[in-house]
């Protein structure tokens, strides 16, 4: 019942010793598999605490650089990134999970390895330049949403020193605070878990937007929910959250007799339905 991610950190050497590469990210994934009855099922894949990052390179002027990490039972991720003149830019990260591992998927009709190949979306970063993105942002593709956060990355590093230069991403702003998807999801019917903090200055709330969320059991829809949302939270003074539909993530079970819907608003909201 717990979103359980671990944060990981990649610092890879060249043949001097000296940091070619560094990477520090976290992570999960979103998986939609065929159960053994013919349903679909919904599942959350986190990292472990114990990741490797076998097989991950420097890179060069004529070969990509590669970040790779093993996790949990059969589990892998990966990106390449290559140098073009004055910028690095990820190319294509993969995605193996294995369905062998029941206790992420149990009751899988598909066994072992499942890679999915993605490319990456995000744009090129002048060199000596570290990549920062603190807030949530999803890649989706064949039944995955990988969600990152708290990202912090550079390729190609020179003279082994991580560059105090900083290329943010379009989710951050400049006034924007590191936001941490949500630790706990096993949330009862319209409960609300709220890590915000409490606004120092309150700032009027107009009506909130309405967003469209749906779930997808195989190719069929199966939960939609056209509504816009305002918690009301009662604190220390009166808290107002609009949730955004543009940043909000959606995800869930459908059953026979119960469906779930989780909203995740990137802010460290999160609302079950």
């Amino acid at each position: 019942g717990f979103f359980q991610s671990y944060a990981v950190e990649v610092d890879i050497k060249d043949a001097s010793n000296a940091t070619c590469l560094y990477a520090n990210w976290m992570m999960r994934f979103l998986i939609t598999y065929e159960s053994n009855n013919g349903d679909y099922k919904n599942t959350t894949l986190n990292l472990s605490s114990n990741v490797t990052h076998n097989g991950s390179t420097c890179g060069n002027d004529t070969q990509a650089a590669l970040v790779a990490v093993q996790f949990g039972d059969g589990h892998s991720w990966s990106i390449n990134v290559t140098k073009n003149n004055e910028t690095y830019q990820g190319e294509f990260i993969t995605l193996t999970y294995n369905t062998n591992d029941t206790t992420v998927f149990p009751d899988a009709k598909r066994k072992g390895p499942v890679t999915v190949l993605m490319k990456d979306p995000s744009p090129p970063v002048q060199l000596n330049t570290v990549y920062v993105c603190h807030n949530s942002y999803l890649i989706e593709a064949e039944n995955t949403t990988q969600i990152f956060w708290n990202v912090t990355m550079q390729a190609f590093v020179q003279n082994g020193t991580v560059s105090k230069k900083e290329s943010r991403c379009s989710a951050d702003t400049p006034t924007s605070a590191p936001s941490v998807p949500p630790t706990i999801a096993n949330v009862t019917t319209a409960s609300i878990t709220t890590l915000s903090p409490t606004p120092t200055t309150p700032k009027p709330v107009e009506n909130p937007d309405t967003g469209n969320y749906s779930l997808k059991s195989g190719n069929k829809t199966c939960f939609l929910a056209t509504v816009g949302l305002q918690l009301n939270v009662s604190q220390d003074k009166p808290l107002l959250i609009n949730i955004n539909p543009k940043t909000t993530i959606a995800d869930g079970a459908c059953g026979n007799t119960t469906a779930t819907l989780k909203l995740n608003d990137g802010n460290s909201t999160l609302i079950g339905f």
